[in-house]
């Protein structure tokens, strides 16, 4: 009996040391908090790995490259030759892995393990985006065309994620481009720009933007440069003055390259030194606004200007003829005129508009002839009636 109660007893203590020693076991066994999380890096930066362990006592924490299956960490030692990797942690719960200046090689698969049996672990992800770049190589440079040429511009951008490519103008201007359905952009999405038959109208500077949402964007400038030989505008090529005033006289010129301008008066140049005139030309891109001025006209200034632009493409010129006004009017005498009873057709009116009385002055809006009055108002007769006008 006695033998018997000793074995029930060894036997009970047996059971309560051993359940002791399980619930040591489990409590001491580590675990991990957390689960590792995945990150993303720009490239160059650094990227930390946090791995949370609880009750890790006498084991260890390692660090692993899984795609390479190569050991970077034990505990507080770097094993790996790679200088860019470090380990540290805080009061041996919380595990950092870090990788300075990353590069697009380091992204794959890390592991945080603990020495256990079996062995725990868990895994993340790191990835390496990339900041966009333009090739110079395969994108265009500045340009240069002839007017009316077709023209493709070309952006090479790459990148992680794979860059976005979008042109527009620097100018903020629409883009002139009839290969797009919408006319009203500001800016085309693409590697490439087509403009066709190109005019002075596209010649600017032109952005290429690559971006992926990894700052920053990047963009080149690519300049077009149209070449179109000269063209003459003028706004008045009769101008009427009086002696002693000045007038000014004014053309207007587009050209690129750059192009030579000066005024001619009856085919002879007029000097810039010359002191009875005023050059002045004002420069706007293409685009030139040409003026003379004549500072006191005298009679020998009634004559046939020219205005002159030339490049290497070609030239091209304009007229401005200047004529005097008189201040001094005399009567225009009635025996003088054509006075008809009947308005007369379309043949008799274009037969007295060339048969004016002598210093007679034409009126379209009477129709008829009239002569300057001097001190009184100006007469005229036409159709038979008699029209005053008054001197201003």
């Amino acid at each position: 009996m006695m033998l018997l109660r000793k074995l029930l007893f060894y036997l009970h203590f047996g059971l309560v040391f051993h359940a002791v020693i399980c619930l040591k076991d489990t409590v001491d066994v580590p675990r991990f908090e957390n689960s590792l999380s995945n990150i993303t890096v720009s490239l160059g930066r650094e990227a930390i790995f946090t791995c949370v362990v609880n009750d890790l006592g006498s084991y260890r924490v390692a660090w692993l490259r899984v795609d390479t299956q190569t050991i970077l960490t034990i505990a507080t030692h770097v094993i790996t030759k790679n200088h860019r990797i470090a380990v540290n942690h805080s009061d041996r719960r919380v595990w950092f892995l870090h990788i300075h200046e990353v590069r697009q090689s380091d992204r794959g698969w890390y592991m945080c393990q603990l020495n256990t049996d079996p062995m725990k672990s868990q895994t993340a992800y790191l990835d390496v985006v990339v900041p966009p770049d333009i090739l110079d190589y395969p994108t265009s440079s500045d340009q240069v065309a002839r007017e009316g040429a077709n023209i493709t511009l070309r952006c090479a951008a790459h990148g992680v994620p794979t860059p976005t490519v979008v042109w527009r103008r620097e100018s903020g201007d629409l883009l002139p481009t009839t290969n797009f359905s919408d006319m009203q952009n500001h800016s085309i999405s693409g590697s490439m720009l087509q403009l066709v038959k190109i005019s002075r109208l596209h010649m600017g500077a032109y952005l290429c933007i690559a971006s992926n949402g990894v700052p920053p964007s990047v963009s080149k400038r690519v300049m077009l440069i149209v070449h179109f030989p000269p063209i003459m505008t003028i706004q008045n090529q009769l101008i009427g003055t009086m002696e002693g005033d000045s007038v000014t006289l004014e053309c207007h010129s587009e050209a690129f390259p750059r192009s030579i301008n000066y005024w001619t008066i009856n085919g002879h140049i007029i000097s810039q030194s010359d002191k009875r005139y005023e050059i002045v030309t004002v420069d706007r891109g293409y685009e030139v606004n040409m003026k003379l001025k004549i500072k006191k006209v005298k009679r020998d200034n009634f004559a046939t200007y020219t205005c002159i632009s030339k490049n290497s493409l070609g030239d091209t010129d304009g007229t401005i003829k200047l004529y005097p006004i008189s201040g001094k009017y005399e009567e225009l005498p009635y025996n003088e005129l054509n006075v008809l009873d009947e308005s007369p057709d379309v043949s008799e009116l274009e037969a007295l508009k060339r048969r004016p009385p002598v210093g007679a002055i034409y009126d379209p809006s009477s129709p008829g002839w009239i002569r300057p009055l001097r001190g009184r108002c100006l007469t005229t007769v036409a159709y038979g009636q008699r029209v005053e006008y008054i001197k201003y």
